[in-house]
């Protein structure tokens, strides 16, 4: 209670000094904080970061290694464990008490030293996709890492910025920020150097900026207030770490856990009482009940899966495939639609200036020259295109005289205009100069510029330069429109006046497609993973790109299209059409939400400041590293080169990682199972127990063992060709039908230590112990190769290496251990040598039997692992 009512006085406080930050104009704000709009001097910022720390916040800092071992004993499979340690101890079974602690700390270690090495890779993984921020320090402008902002710094803001901190405006020119990470409002909130609300809520502030929030267009700079923890967002992020939602794939193995435990729930009480009635003694019969639910428990569980999500980031990060979040692996294994931008992923992304061309379809300096002019000069977010039109004039020479003119104003891009202005001062007059989408071009120009004279832009002449223009568009060229206008004398433009304008040209700009896009797009489908095209672009030109990379390019959907369309209709649309173009963000998102409603597993592959809602919205969120900065932290997966092919192999990869937990899982339900179901059998008829506790619980121990090597192994091509995803009823069935074959060799085994070596009285119960033990341990540590393919085990496809060498090690000390002082004083005894020939023929037979089995199953279910 004290900690929640000082957490609670610390947020009132935060909130209490920004609102009087907010209310204070600017100038005496700035001096509050001790700085000037020259920045902050590196012996201040080293000070201040003594006193304020990083500016990260608790989500972002590493977890303690005290936190991780304490989560490594938080798993129900470890309290059930303790618990039956518990009992075993009261009934002074020290043996299996002593067994029961080992497989706890077992475990444990194991679990806690794979988060902490998860951990370290994640962290080492996330510092190559370091966000940065543009400051002022000692005067200089310059690129920091987001983690060494403090309170007091200038920082510069701009299109696709994130903010860093939670700052004070200090200048703004159509500065629009997106605050629905912190608000859930997705209008874009217009910011101001002065609060025009004087509200008493602290986002209806508009000359306040928070952190986590990200720049939708126009610029301005902010003075830092608060950092890290200290921020709004901070206090949401402790908030978080408590209540975190569960991914699909934490529910997965909830689930799944779930299911191994209601098994136990209902089996162990059942040989309990068999036991209990046959034998007439009730604490040996608690003893072996309590050593059946220890082989019914997997308690490697949570390492198994640290282990393979940990190894696979690494993996995947050899081949540029960063993870921020290692529940995503997972996600990409399940993954059956991939949404994808144009731009830099089915093309070079290395567009070029192909034309510049006046009304009339001639080539036009002056439209070049125009076009350089609005590029260079704009100081927000520059594109692709803007980089290809000031190499195209640099490679003329001719760029520095057009570089000349005063900048007086700019009016920076949105993606509901679509266009970008700057006004520059020419001689004695102003000129306003636009570039932007051809219809959104259209709707502000009123006349044009043909052969020298001005003429009124009528319907006749829109309709020839919409053909013209389609014509480049079939040609695979994106095209862009420039327009001018004289301006008078003022001191601020805005948006109002882009109209009236003068049509002067064209640009036409040519991105072809990859080689390697259309084997990656073939690959994806062979997979299981239909590709689909969410673009602002046109839909002639996606749909010339989409036809070179086999991408059905029949249909297609505008956005103009979809505000018309209800979610079900829209949703049918995404059944059939794999072409959505000309989408604003907001259409983006509401695709891939009802295709998410309809039952896929969706991934987005996006880098633009547009895509971030996309990306949040998606299942999988994939960018690249040289993406905007709202546009990587929206993203859970991070590719160091923007290719399908390497997206392709993050594909196989998390669908391997996923098949390497679910063979553990089915590996050890099902043998476990099995030898329960054997123990059922036994204990109706046999006059002693088939087992001791402690020959179950080593026995366990030892199978436990040889699977820590799974997360080396690899999954064949087969599973590998469509997605993946959790499915508790295929585990039921399967432990419930393939689990029962080993019982099948368990019983031959009683028949043959009962007739054969006459171990039929209580006083050979250790010789019949002693050979179900080697028997059971071999035929669950040899299912590790039976189960983990659905061919032919050692002959058409083999474990890898550390999966062999474990499985021998631990079937060799099978062999010896009842011919050691170890097995002897346990209770068990050596072996007769004529025992070891009909080992042989039972473990012949047992795999023979399994692999009918397998065949039989694959055949009628279309499935295995």
């Amino acid at each position: 209670m004290k900690k929640a009512l000082n957490k609670l006085r610390n947020e009132q406080e935060v909130n209490r000094t920004l609102l009087q930050d907010s209310t204070a104009n600017k100038d005496a704000t700035i001096a509050k904080y001790k700085t000037t709009t020259q920045g902050l001097n590196e012996v201040e910022v080293t000070r201040r970061r003594t006193k304020f720390g990083p500016n990260i916040t608790a989500e972002q800092k590493p977890t303690p290694w005290y936190v991780n071992l304490a989560k490594a004993f938080h798993n129900p499979f470890i309290y059930i464990l303790a618990f039956l340690m518990i009992i075993s101890y009261v009934t002074a079974d020290i043996e299996a008490t002593i067994i029961m602690a080992l497989m706890i700390l077992f475990s444990v270690i194991l679990s806690f030293t794979q988060s902490m090495r998860a951990q370290k890779a994640s962290l080492a993984l996330k510092n190559m996709i370091e966000n940065t921020t543009a400051i002022i320090r000692d005067g200089m402008q310059r690129e920091i890492p987001i983690v060494d902002v403090v309170p007091g710094d200038i920082v510069f803001l701009s299109t696709g910025d994130i903010i860093p901190a939670d700052a004070r405006i200090v200048e703004a020119k159509d500065l629009f920020i997106n605050q629905s990470p912190l608000t859930g409002e997705s209008i874009p909130v217009e910011k101001f150097v002065e609060a025009t609300e004087k509200s008493f809520s602290i986002f209806e502030r508009d000359n306040l900026a928070f952190m986590g929030t990200d720049v939708i267009s126009g610029q301005g700079k902010a003075l830092i207030l608060k950092t890290g923890d200290h921020t709004i967002f901070g206090s949401l992020s402790q908030e978080a770490l408590a209540k975190r939602d569960e991914t699909s794939f934490d529910k997965g193995v909830k689930s799944i856990s779930k299911l191994l435990m209601y098994l136990m729930l209902v089996m162990v009480p059942i040989v309990f009482l068999i036991n209990g009635i046959m034998k007439g003694n009730w604490t040996e019969a608690l003893l072996f009940a309590v050593a059946v639910a220890v082989g019914l428990t997997p308690e490697m569980l949570p390492m198994i899966v640290n282990t393979n999500l940990a190894k696979g980031a690494v993996r995947m990060a050899k081949k540029k495939v960063i993870i921020k979040e290692l529940s995503a692996i997972q996600n990409l294994g399940a993954m059956d639609v991939l949404c994808t931008d144009k731009t830099g992923t089915l093309t070079k992304d290395k567009v070029e200036l192909i034309e510049h061309i006046d009304t009339t379809g001639e080539t036009s300096d002056k439209v070049l020259a125009l076009a350089f002019q609005n590029s260079h000069f704009q100081t927000g977010w520059k594109n692709i295109m803007d980089h290809a039109i000031i190499s195209h004039m640099e490679k003329t020479g001719d760029s520095k005289r057009f570089t000349t003119p005063e900048k007086i104003d700019e009016i920076p891009f949105d993606f509901a205009r679509r266009r970008l202005s700057v006004i520059l001062r020419k001689k004695d007059s102003l000129q306003m100069i636009t570039k932007g989408a051809i219809t959104e071009m259209f709707d502000v120009c009123s006349t044009l510029e043909e052969n020298g004279a001005i003429i009124e832009l009528t319907d006749p002449i829109k309709k020839r330069l919409h053909t013209q223009c389609e014509e480049m568009n079939r040609n695979g060229m994106r095209v862009i429109a420039i327009a001018t206008k004289n301006k008078t004398e003022k001191e601020s433009f805005s948006v109002i006046d882009e109209q009236n304008m003068t049509l002067t040209g064209f640009l036409g700009f040519l991105d072809p497609a990859k080689p390697s896009a259309k084997p990656a797009i073939a690959s994806l489908h062979d997979h299981g993973v239909t590709v689909k095209v969410l673009t602002g672009d046109n839909e002639i030109v996606a749909q010339t790109i989409c036809n070179q990379v086999g991408i059905p390019s029949e249909k297609f959907l505008l956005g103009s299209d979809i505000d018309f369309l209800y979610d079900d209709e829209l949703t049918e649309a995404t059944r059939t059409h794999h072409i959505f173009a000309k989408l604003t963000p907001t259409q983006k998102s509401r695709i891939i939400h009802l295709i998410r409603n309809d039952g896929h597993t969706v991934g987005f592959m996006g880098d633009g400041i547009n895509d971030a809602p996309a990306l949040r919205k998606a299942d999988v969120g994939i960018s690249v590293d040289t993406a905007a900065d709202i546009t990587k932290d929206a993203s859970s997966v991070i590719l160091l080169e923007k290719s399908l092919t390497i997206l392709n192999d993050a594909v196989t990869e998390g669908r391997n990682v996923f098949g390497n937990i679910l063979k553990y899982m089915k590996m050890t339900a099902s043998s476990n199972f099995g030898n329960v179901f054997s123990v059922l059998v036994a204990s109706a008829f046999l006059p002693f127990l088939p087992m001791l506790s402690i020959h179950l619980l080593l026995q366990n121990l030892m199978y436990d063992v040889s699977q820590m090597t799974l997360p080396w192994d690899k999954m064949d091509e087969s599973f590998l060709k469509k997605p993946r995803k959790w499915d508790r009823k295929n585990m039921l069935r399967f432990i419930l039908l393939i689990g029962p074959v080993s019982s099948i060799f368990d019983i031959l085994t009683f028949a043959l230590m009962w007739f054969v070596f006459s171990a039929n009285t209580i006083a050979e119960q250790a010789l019949f112990q002693s050979g179900w033990f080697v028997v059971g341990l071999l035929t669950q540590t040899l299912v590790v190769h039976m189960i983990r393919t659905e061919k032919i085990p050692f002959i058409q496809s083999r474990a890898a290496a550390p999966v062999m060498i474990s499985t021998l090690i631990v079937m060799g000390l099978g062999i010896i251990i009842p011919f050691t002082s170890l097995g002897h004083n346990i209770g068990l005894v050596s072996l007769p040598l004529s025992y070891f020939p009909w080992l042989i023929a039972i473990l012949v037979g047992y795999m023979i039997t399994v692999q009918i089995a397998k065949n039989l199953y694959i055949k009628k279910f279309h499935d295995w692992i």
